[in-house]
């Protein structure tokens, strides 16, 4: 409730800014209403999030502590909201949206509980019309309470299962080349149920209510490329930075060179979004090399094949996606090593990669690596479904089945798993 206040702030300022927008006459005055916006919500992130990181940086760089050190408790979705919160002044100064009808409307936009704190991150104009008026029925309340109860299956039966996997590697102090691998792959799994699975409850949660929040993740680990990648993992986030950042930088329009530096800044940025940390850097970082060379890659080589080359192709660049992908995971993870300091526990992973013992010690729960078939099998089920069948007499057995038997489990194991909170809570 301390933060409350700050959160209000952000919804009235970019309320005032976006009436403002539309009501202005000149270009000047709508653009000085835009930056006010933007100016309110950056900083309140930069002070929040990455102010502790700022002075810390310049206190190596300077080699002194005559800097002051910024200690703020980070307050809890406040990447998401404020994200959200300014996209609406920026589609209001594009015409992409229209100007918000009343204060309570936009208040419960910014502030709509189920994706409040760890998104998908939802653009005004999708929700406009459901703000003002929104259908109700048994079959979406019974649809949004499938796609509650298999989001918290996931994060339940799956993720955190995952999560003991990746615990044990990233806290061991020596690992062997198959440990090494569980615990990437373990985090890989664990972080998307986890952040797919808050995502379906969020979606889940706003259907009961009669809301329809977009899609946030289309089997990721599907992708044939990095690109294909982001199009598929965080969709919200990832279509907010090339509609908000990417684009305006200049996206692909002035010539290579600048198309490469304007894919690295933005994930750059993206990786800052996630967490104030070098290692978060070299996650965007990586993903931002990635992007250019896929780029690159497809840039010389020709795109058309026959179809047999065409599925081989896909399989190997699936291959070669995944296993990239990981690797950046690595970074992320060692984050909460912060102790024994993030970046060096990610070179001691990727050490163990390289090292020629392939059998896995004691110390690592590699078992629960069987769960990947079944949480791969449950997710291409929900998403096959849509996410839009409701639990009724029409449902297949096998599905209500799943759902129900899915729902017993996990209230069963919530209790005795602990307070293991959702990952993206932290940013």
């Amino acid at each position: 409730m301390s933060f409350l206040p700050l959160l209000l702030a952000s919804i009235a300022v970019d309320y005032v800014a976006g009436d403002r927008l539309a009501r202005a006459r000149g270009a000047a005055q709508r653009k000085r209403w835009l930056v006010l916006s933007i100016a309110v919500n950056l900083g309140i992130l930069a002070w929040f999030k990455y102010g502790g990181f700022l002075t810390l940086n310049l206190r190596a760089l300077f080699d002194t502590e005559g800097i002051p050190l910024i200690e703020a408790a980070l307050p809890i979705g406040i990447s998401f909201y404020t994200f959200q919160s300014m996209s609406y002044t920026i589609d209001v100064y594009r015409g992409a949206a229209p100007p918000v009808k009343s204060f309570s409307d936009f208040s419960c936009f910014v502030s709509l509980f189920p994706q409040l704190i760890a998104g998908p991150i939802v653009r005004y104009n999708t929700v406009a019309e459901q703000l003002a008026s929104r259908a109700h029925s048994l079959t979406k309340f019974t649809s949004g309470t499938s796609v509650f109860i298999l989001g918290f299956a996931k994060k339940i039966l799956l993720a955190n299962p995952m999560g003991e996997v990746a615990d044990a590697v990233f806290s061991a102090e020596s690992l062997t080349a198959a440990d090494a691998w569980f615990g990437i792959v373990a985090y890989a799994f664990q972080i998307y149920f986890d952040f797919s699975g808050y995502s379906d409850m969020a979606i889940g949660l706003g259907r009961m209510l009669g809301f329809e929040f977009p899609k946030n993740f289309n089997a990721p680990y599907l992708a044939d490329s990095i690109t294909d990648f982001w199009r598929r993992w965080h969709i919200s986030l990832s279509t907010w930075l090339k509609e908000h950042l990417y684009i305006p930088l200049g996206g692909n329009r002035h010539g290579t060179a600048k198309t490469y530096r304007n894919l690295m800044l933005t994930m750059l940025l993206g990786g800052l979004w996630h967490g104030a940390g070098w290692n978060f850097v070299t996650w965007g970082g990586l993903h931002g090399l990635y992007l250019a060379v896929h780029k690159l890659w497809m840039s010389a080589t020709s795109r058309t094949v026959d179809a047999a080359r065409g599925v081989l192709r896909k399989l190997i660049g699936g291959l070669v996606t995944f296993h990239l992908v990981c690797l950046a995971w690595i970074f992320f993870r060692a984050a909460n090593e912060k102790e024994q300091g993030p970046l060096r526990v990610a070179w001691q992973v990727i050490e163990g990669i390289g090292k020629c013992e392939f059998k896995p010690t004691d110390q690592v729960p590699w078992t629960a690596m069987l769960l990947i078939p079944v949480a791969l099998m449950i997710d291409y089920l929900s998403a096959s479904r849509n996410r839009q069948l409701p639990l009724d007499a029409r449902t297949p057995l096998f599905f209500r089945g799943l759902v129900y038997g899915s729902a017993v489990v996990m209230i069963l194991l919530a209790n005795s798993s602990g307070d293991v909170p959702f990952i993206y809570f932290r940013f």
